[in-house]
């Protein structure tokens, strides 16, 4: 099993599904995949060959498992004389899962669970007999179940959480993080599918079908979570306004600048995810100049009105929808990507006109990458000054005291929460606007 979990690392593939591939087995090996590295999206190699609906149970599956891995253990653990193959493992939590979290019939799980490791050679046949034994104890543990808290944050995230704003609001993210998160959108103007959130998403659960939804062909609206859409609704785009996307793929907030009416210019390191944005932008009707270079090295011919710059982060913020970061990261890139940051603000302080204005903002619940890396830019550019963020359905306890915004997932806790984000709108000294 080493030399697959090898090839996913490095190829995104995991073995070649035979015929009557499932999407449990799929699930399988996205966390195959999961365990020697990658996230899921780099791992959607490994299902590219089910049938869409297959590779999208696959997904959701994947997905309820990782959330779930630490209590899956710790309620398996008294069941298992020895710590099975990981192959064997990832089998009894994906029916775990769910049995317990999902509510599918045990029957039906069960017998499942034994098909797939009887699927899996001689030595997973040979722990068939064990598997159905155990997932029958663990169809009888709801109450065991339901009495473990969710899954622990990893000491490098959770720590400076703590530091921040306590123990209660930890246990709230991990709470947010196992519920997951729905399906937000942003509508290129008007209306749009869904509940009308204060903000100005509209919000739907996380099983629509987005493809099926009124006005996608149209490209009336587009995915984006409630809490990312507010950099730009702090930026408050005017129609005419020269204004520069720095990082700008997957191209929602390049959306956004470009339905206010602005003049967007859209940066992106990566021409493949670039053509992510043009994709975007000629579904929704929208039009950016869009350019392949480093943010740090780019220069406009003159300089601009305003400046988006959603910076590269730990992504800490995105767990409900990614939660295999926590397992798969462990803060050693933080450093330099505060260091990347503040080099981006910088730079970007440098090509914005006297009195124009910067919104940056990271995915991140880390202070390093928000509260603390506002005063050290503060710090380093005198004159420049914090515009505290105004926009629709900002509530005020969402506000820092430099006037920034901070966005937690464990808010909105009755709607579904939202990511975790930190934004913040600099004011470059000189005439105003």
């Amino acid at each position: 099993m080493g030399a697959e979990l090898d090839k996913t690392r490095k190829t995104g593939r995991g073995p070649r599904p035979e015929r009557g591939d499932t999407a449990r087995q799929g699930t399988l090996r996205l966390l195959a995949a999961v365990e020697a590295g990658a996230t899921l999206d780099e791992a959607a190699a490994a299902i590219e060959t089910l049938e869409p609906a297959a590779r999208a149970r696959a997904r959701r599956l994947a997905l309820e498992v990782l959330r779930r891995v630490e209590r899956c253990d710790a309620l398996l653990a008294p069941h298992l004389a020895r710590r099975p193959r990981p192959e064997i493992m990832r089998v009894l939590r994906l029916a775990t899962v769910e049995l317990l979290a999902l509510g599918e019939a045990p029957h039906g799980a069960v017998n499942a669970a034994v098909s797939l490791c009887r699927g899996l050679g001689g030595k997973g046949q040979a722990a068939a007999g064990m598997v159905n034994a155990v997932l029958r104890k663990v169809a009888a543990s709801a109450d065991a179940w339901a009495a473990l808290p969710p899954q622990r944050l990893p000491d490098w995230m959770r720590g400076p959480i703590v530091s921040q704003w306590g123990e209660d609001v930890a246990i709230a993210i991990e709470a947010a993080q196992e519920a997951g998160a729905p399906l937000d959108l942003t509508p290129r103007s008007g209306d749009a599918p869904g509940e009308t959130l204060p903000t100005g998403s509209h919000r739907l659960p996380s099983t629509t079908q987005i493809s099926a939804l009124a006005g996608y062909d149209g490209g009336d609206w587009w995915v984006q979570d409630a809490a990312a859409a507010m950099a730009v609704r702090v930026l408050n785009p005017r129609p005419g306004e020269r204004i520069a996307d720095l990082c700008a793929a997957p191209g929602g907030k390049t959306m956004q600048l470009a339905a206010a009416g602005a003049e967007v210019t859209a940066l992106d390191i990566s021409s493949s995810r670039l053509a992510r944005v043009a994709e975007n932008l000629e579904r929704c009707r929208l039009k950016a100049s869009l350019i392949a270079a480093d943010a740090l090295e780019w220069r406009p011919d003159a300089p601009l009105d305003a400046i988006l710059l959603d910076a590269p982060c730990s992504a800490t913020g995105t767990v409900r929808r990614h939660p295999e970061l926590p397992l798969i990261r462990d803060g050693s890139a933080l450093s330099g990507l505060v260091a990347l940051q503040a080099r981006l603000i910088d730079h970007a302080l440098s090509i914005l006109r006297p009195g124009g204005r910067l919104v940056f903002a990271t995915c991140s619940l880390l202070p390093a990458e928000g509260e603390e890396q506002l005063a050290a830019a503060l710090a380093r550019n005198p004159g420049v000054t914090v515009e505290p963020a105004a926009a629709p359905g900002i509530e005020p306890g969402w506000l820092t005291p430099q006037g920034a915004l901070r966005l937690r997932p464990d808010l909105w806790p009755d709607r579904g929460g939202m990511d975790g984000f930190f934004i913040a709108c600099l004011r470059k000294s000189g005439a105003k606007s």
